[in-house]
C-alpha cells in the first residue's frame, strides 16, 4: 500500500542511522494519521486518506531501471536461487496486502483453503502467492513473518508452495524508514533472541526493530528469501507491478537478485537497490491500481514476460478485488488489514476455470 515515496526511502537506505529513522509519535508520521472508524467493508474516503501518499520523484540516477544485459548477470551475493518462474498448478490462490494484521492474514489463508484453525497447512498441492506488504500499520508483523516462514516449509512438504513477495514496506523497513510502524510494531521485535546491540545513535524504541530488519539482520534474511516479481504459469505476480523496462525478463531477474542480496548482507557502502527508489518500479508504481488503466501498458508488460495475466496489490480497492483490461489485470489489495477496514477477499486461479473471488466468512 502507500508509503512516503521512494526518494525518502532512498535517503534512509543510504544513511541508515539516527538521521534515517523516523519514529516521531512512536513511528506514526503526522501525515499518516488514521481516519476515524472506517467501516468493516472499507470506506472509500477513509482508504483514500490512509493511502494518499504517492511515490515522489526519485533522482534519475537511481530511478532508472537497470540496463538489460545479454545473458545472466554475475551474482552479487552467495544466496541460494529462488525460482522466479514456476509451472501452472491445478489451483493457485493470491492474497494481497496484510499490513501487520494477523487476524486478517488468518482469515485470508483460511478462505484460500491453505490453513486450518490451528494455522497448519492443509492446502496440499495448492500454490499460494501473497503479493507483499506484510510490514507496517499493524502490531503482528513478527508473528506473520514467523507464520509465513513455517508455512513455506509445510506447503513444500505437502507438495504445494507458499510464496510471498517483497513490497515497498519490506524494503522501507530494511532501509530503517519506520514512519508507518505502530507502537506495537516497535515492541514486537524486542523479544527476538540473540540480537546484537543497535548502533548508539538509534533511538531505544527502535533498536530491536532496527537490528532485526536491517540488511543482514535475522528477519531481513527471512525477507531475502523472497522475490519481487514472480511468474506462475501464465500469471505475473508483483506488489505494484512491472511496467516498461521493468518488465523485461533480464531486468526482472536483476531486480529479484538485487533486492534479495541487499536484504541478506549488502557490501559496505553499497547503494540501495533500484526498486527501492524508483517511482515507476515494481514496488512503487500506481499505474495499475487506479482507473482508468492504460491497457496497452498491461499488454506490453505481459508480452515481455510471456504471460496472460497480471496480479498486483499495493493500491487498495475500496470495493474489494477488482479487474481491468478484460481480466488481464487483477488488483487484490482489498485493505483487509485493521488499519484500513476493508473486506477479506482472495483470488483463485484454477486450471480450466475463470478467476474467482473468494470472500472470507
Amino acid at each position: 500500500m502507500s508509503g512516503p515515496g521512494p526518494a525518502r526511502a532512498a535517503t534512509a537506505a543510504v544513511a541508515i542511522g539516527a538521521a534515517a529513522l523516523v519514529v516521531t509519535g512512536c513511528g506514526r508520521d503526522r501525515s499518516d494519521r488514521r481516519p476515524a472508524a472506517p467501516s468493516g467493508r472499507g470506506d472509500a474516503g477513509a482508504m483514500a486518506a490512509l493511502d494518499r501518499a504517492s511515490p515522489a520523484a526519485a533522482p534519475a540516477a537511481v530511478a532508472a531501471a537497470p540496463a538489460a544485459t545479454s545473458g545472466p548477470a554475475s551474482p552479487r551475493c552467495a544466496l541460494d536461487e529462488v525460482p522466479a518462474r514456476l509451472p501452472a498448478p491445478a489451483r493457485l490462490v493470491a492474497i494481497g496486502d496484510v499490513h501487520g494484521d494477523l487476524a486478517a492474514t488468518r482469515r485470508a489463508l483460511r478462505a484460500a483453503g491453505a490453513i486450518d484453525d490451528h494455522d497448519r497447512w492443509v492446502g496440499g498441492a495448492l500454490v499460494l502467492v501473497q503479493t507483499g506488504d506484510v510490514l507496517d500499520r499493524g502490531d503482528d508483523e513478527q508473528a506473520i513473518l514467523d507464520l509465513f516462514e513455517r508455512l513455506e516449509r509445510e506447503a513444500a512438504a505437502a507438495g504445494g508452495r507458499f510464496l510471498w513477495l517483497l513490497g515497498n514496506h519490506e524494503l522501507m523497513n530494511g532501509a530503517a524508514d519506520f514512519r508507518y510502524v505502530t507502537p506495537g510494531g516497535f515492541a514486537d521485535f524486542a523479544d527476538v533472541p540473540g540480537l546484537p546491540p543497535a548502533p548508539a545513535e538509534v533511538p531505544t524504541v527502535a533498536a530491536a526493530r532496527f537490528v532485526a530488519l536491517a540488511p543482514g539482520g535475522p528477519y531481513a534474511r527471512v525477507m531475502a528469501g523472497q522475490n519481487t516479481v514472480l511468474v506462475v504459469g501464465d500469471t505475473v505476480f508483483s506488489h505494484a507491478g512491472p511496467a516498461g523496462r521493468w518488465a523485461q525478463p533480464a531486468v526482472v531477474d536483476e531486480v529479484n537478485r538485487d533486492n534479495r542480496c541487499w536484504l541478506a548482507a549488502p557490501a559496505p557502502g553499497s547503494p540501495p537497490p533500484a526498486a527501492l527508489v524508483a517511482q515507476d518500479g515494481p514496488v512503487w508504481t500506481r499505474i495499475y491500481g487506479g482507473d482508468p488503466v492504460d491497457c496497452e501498458v498491461v499488454a506490453r508488460a505481459l508480452a515481455d514476460l510471456g504471460a496472460a495475466r497480471l496480479v498486483v496489490g499495493h493500491t487498495p480497492q475500496p470495493r474489494g478485488v477488482s479487474s481491468a483490461c478484460d481480466g488481464r489485470l487483477w488488483r487484490i489489495d482489498t485493505g483487509m488489514a485493521r488499519a484500513y477496514g476493508g473486506p477479506t477477499e482472495v483470488l483463485e486461479l484454477a486450471a480450466g476455470a475463470a478467476p474467482r473471488v473468494i470472500k472470507a466468512n
